[in-house]
């Protein structure tokens, strides 16, 4: 089979096509036929070398996709030879075929397309887990989300109407506010022309923003964190704008409002039978017609150096995916 490898750390011009071993499935492992990888920004970290998450070289990156079952470990119960299935690999997703353990993956819904499967667990599931337990946002609070149109957060834009919420979409181009607008947002902020606090002090009638989602980082997110309410709850997602802010502690303080991680890899293996229940609740709301995957650009899986620039240059309005097989 082949597989795009990391055989030495760097950009995704150093990454390589080769043939590799069919793996085997065994015990609680799937062995799964790939049709389609989500790109995600940790995508372009892991291979140089920037993430917390660090395999042995060489191997695949991709950390999420969609496809067909063709084998399955002798301790695996949910799923069988055949099935449509999306999940979570880690890395390892930019190959035609990936083991994946049982409880990583959910059977793909009637009517959804591999595209969108594969561009749907890790954005929503981050977003969710975001929202719903650690900022444990209520009907009618207002929610800020920084880099709206991108995979998540065009996501938290749809789930934070799905919440009840009031949400505000920022962004950096007129284009982009666009998409977070058909996605649902109630107001816009295009940070390139007007400074990010004034704009939430200006929507918010100078209350501030209740909730904060953060997966920008650089100078957006002491702006953000000015921008709070009493109680407010900012939360912090990932740095796509490559530096990681160190934050004036007084600004919790005075605000009287928390700073809060969300490392959701990490719940999704501490907290399995949460993050699972997560999960159907998420495909309950895509079954409603709540939410919906964005899929912007598929590509062909040999232009993935054009698709992972799509996220190293900021470009991306929604998810970028990979096509692996027919």
């Amino acid at each position: 089979m082949k597989a795009i490898l990391c055989k030495e750390y760097g950009p995704a011009e150093t990454l390589v096509i080769e043939d590799v071993p069919s793996p085997e499935a065994k015990g609680r492992g799937v062995k799964v036929r790939v049709k389609a990888a989500g790109l995600n920004f940790p995508d372009t970290l892991i291979i140089a070398n920037k993430y917390q998450l660090k395999p042995s070289l060489p191997f695949s990156p991709g950390g999420e996709m969609a496809g067909e079952i063709i084998a399955v470990g002798d301790k695996v119960t949910r799923f069988k030879v055949g099935d449509r299935v999306a999940g979570l690999t880690g890395y390892g997703a930019f190959a035609e075929e990936v083991i994946v353990p049982e409880h990583n993956l959910l059977p793909i819904p009637e009517g959804m397309s591999d595209e969108k499967a594969a561009a749907f667990t890790m954005v929503y599931g981050t977003s969710y887990y975001a929202l719903k337990q650690r900022a444990n946002i209520q009907p009618g609070e207002s929610l800020l989300v920084l880099g709206a149109s991108g995979g998540v957060g065009l996501a938290t834009v749809e789930l934070g109407k799905a919440m009840g919420a009031h949400v505000i979409a920022a962004a950096s181009s007129a284009e982009k506010l666009e998409v977070a607008k058909a996605a649902g947002a109630d107001e816009l902020i295009n940070y390139t022309e007007e400074p990010l606090k004034d704009a939430v002090k200006r929507l918010t009638h100078s209350k501030g923003v209740d909730v904060v989602y953060d997966p920008v980082g650089g100078d957006f997110t002491e702006q953000a964190l000015r921008a709070m309410a009493w109680n407010g709850r900012h939360l912090i997602v990932g740095f796509a704008a490559g530096d990681i802010p160190k934050i004036p502690a007084n600004i919790a303080l005075l605000k009287g409002c928390s700073v809060i991680g969300v490392f959701w890899g990490s719940f999704t293996q501490r907290e399995p039978e949460t993050s699972a229940q997560n999960m159907m609740e998420l495909m309950k709301l895509y079954a409603e017609g709540k939410i919906d995957p964005q899929v912007s650009e598929v590509f062909e899986f040999e232009d993935y150096v054009k698709a992972l620039g799509a996220l190293t240059e900021r470009r991306a309005t929604g998810k970028v995916v990979l096509q692996v097989g027919s």
